[in-house]
């Protein structure tokens, strides 16, 4: 038995909650994957997984051996990094986790020139990210925060800061007029996030350090249309169906186009910053880095919005 490979198959069985869904992603049959994990259960003489019919579920034994298999990888991935840092092509798997309106709006337009750049690394992103929280079972997770990344056993690279957009379509702003002030937009339909009861904006007046000026806070009537997906409200807000508050990598290209247009583009909601978020490890695998410094190259790194510059 190739007890590393075993390794890695049962790691990639967890990860993917099923035998078939690993089998897919490390190109091989159901029934060899199933049987690494079982000839590994042997050599033990302990059960790992319990499986139903719905689930897989970690054994007490399973869930300390997890732990300690995926130590041993890091440290196996980490001495191929170091061993292989002065080559001049990085090579590899990159796993990365997005919150899905960066991944479609940002990530994916990318592709194309990384690819171009990095021919040996192959990428798997996961657009189910919730853009607040870091997974260590991936090389990078990209985090969307209000405010610094939460402490853990990790790093966190800043790509840049992003504002929440109001916007409106040309249509609908000739129906229904321009709002000069936070107040007027009581009168104005509204895209909202789910869930959402109060908005604060704040007027940008510039100062040492950043902004500073005028609040004004509203309580949010029923909106118009509420949803938790982006797309949604930025597609139902060019459809003319209100005012709408989007992140500006999700808003950049309407804008550019004239498909929306700013309202009270003197104030602002919310300014977040953007965070690729890496776990703790001593060697950066090149391949890793390679990514890093590719995201880091295209969205500048520093405490600006690069989608408001058009």
């Amino acid at each position: 038995m190739d007890r590393l490979h075993s390794l890695r198959v049962f790691a990639r069985v967890i990860d993917e909650g099923s035998f078939a869904a690993a089998a897919r992603e490390l190109d091989l049959s159901p029934a060899l994957v199933t049987r690494l994990v079982a000839d590994l259960e042997k050599h033990l003489g302990a059960r790992l997984i319990h499986r139903t019919t719905r689930r897989l579920v970690l054994t007490e034994t399973g869930e300390l051996y997890l732990e300690r298999v995926r130590q041993i990888l890091a440290e196996i991935d980490e001495a191929d990094a170091l061993a292989s840092a002065s080559t001049s092509e990085p090579s590899g798997h990159v796993r990365v986790l997005s919150p899905p309106a960066f991944a479609v709006h940002q990530l994916t337009r990318l592709l194309p020139e990384f690819r171009a750049l990095h021919p040996r690394i192959t990428l798997e992103i996961s657009a189910t990210g919730t853009g607040d929280t870091v997974d260590e079972n991936f090389d990078i997770t990209l985090l969307v925060l209000r405010n610094d990344p939460p402490e853990g056993e990790f790093v966190a690279r800043r790509l840049a800061m992003c504002e929440v957009v109001t916007c409106a379509s040309p249509g609908y702003l000739a129906r229904k007029g321009h709002p000069g002030h936070p107040t007027e937009l009581a009168q104005h339909d509204a895209v909202l996030p789910q869930r959402m009861r109060n908005i604060t904006f704040y007027r940008k007046v510039p100062h040492e350090g950043g902004l500073e000026g005028e609040t004004v806070h509203l309580s949010a009537r029923r909106p118009a249309l509420s949803t938790g997906h982006y797309d949604t409200m930025r597609a139902a807000a060019m459809a003319g169906m209100g005012v709408v508050g989007l992140p500006s990598f999700v808003a950049d290209e309407a804008l550019r186009q004239g498909a929306l247009v700013r309202v009270l583009p003197g104030w602002y909601v919310a300014v977040n910053t953007i965070y690729a978020a890496m776990p703790t490890r001593k060697y950066l695998p090149a391949r890793t880095r390679a990514l890093l410094d590719f995201l880091l190259l295209k969205f500048g790194g520093e405490a600006k919005d690069p989608w408001l510059g058009f």
